[in-house]
């Protein structure tokens, strides 16, 4: 029963910590209570030894910090860039495709029922799958920009920038239609949309140390191409849905 404890349940190496040295693998003990094992998954799935909390706070207090501290070998403090973006993306796209189903995003001419299901099953389905796909893309666009450094430094701070964006229009793209006949709706968004572009500013200043004028020249440019590609994509994707419906 020691030995079973203190050697690798895969290889059968000799442990000298919670990894083995041979395989990699961690020294789990799944012959324990139920409680203690969901405690376990939970905690390393949503951080909650305390660097999810510091990883969000870091993402909106400093732009740019946390692909700077990543790219630097700091990857211990705060949550890894790809975790961050899948957990942010499910709530977001789950949040998007209940707004969708309250009919919040139908156009003038649309129906309520048939359509808002439409939007939903799109917000939900597709919809997470494009815009994952579209990660690498908008990275490549930052690689036309910043040539010398390196593709997977703009993958990172794609990561990082779509987790940002995506809190972001969870509180913007809720009051769309609010937006056309309200004022103080309108104005959220516009504040929203501007701290966004702002955001971007700040965070590709930080990351790339370009000046504040190249920043903002650049956030307009990648902006501009990728909403391009992406509202066509969007189009593309709507359109071959409602066809094969």
């Amino acid at each position: 029963m020691i030995e079973n404890t203190t050697r690798c349940k895969n290889c059968g190496s000799r442990l000298t910590g919670p990894f083995c040295s041979a395989c990699g693998q961690k020294n789990v003990d799944f012959e324990r209570p139920l409680n203690a094992l969901v405690r376990e998954i939970v905690e390393e799935t949503f951080d909650l030894d305390g660097r999810a909390w510091r990883t969000v706070e870091a993402l909106f207090r400093h732009p740019g910090l946390l692909t700077r501290e990543f790219l630097a070998g700091k990857r211990r403090t705060y949550t890894p860039p790809l975790r961050l973006y899948l957990f942010i993306s499910v709530a977001f796209f789950i949040l998007m495709a209940w707004v969708a189903s309250q009919g919040v995003l139908l156009e003038q001419g649309q129906a309520s029922e048939a359509d808002a299901a439409g939007q939903a099953r799109f917000m939900s389905d597709d919809l997470p799958r494009l815009m994952f796909v579209l990660l690498p893309v908008f990275a490549l666009l930052l690689k036309i920009l910043f040539i010398r450094r390196l593709y997977f430094d703009h993958l990172i701070f794609s990561l990082h920038l779509h987790s940002a964006a995506y809190v972001v229009l969870a509180f913007m793209i809720p009051i769309e239609n609010a937006a056309a006949s309200s004022w103080p709706a309108l104005a959220a968004q516009v504040i929203l949309l501007s701290y966004l572009a702002v955001y971007m500013t700040v965070s590709l200043r930080s990351v790339y140390a370009t000046t504040w004028i190249a920043a903002a020249a650049r956030t307009v440019a990648v902006l501009f191409g990728y909403l391009v590609i992406v509202s066509g994509l969007i189009e593309a994707t709507s359109s071959f849905q409602i066809i094969s419906d």
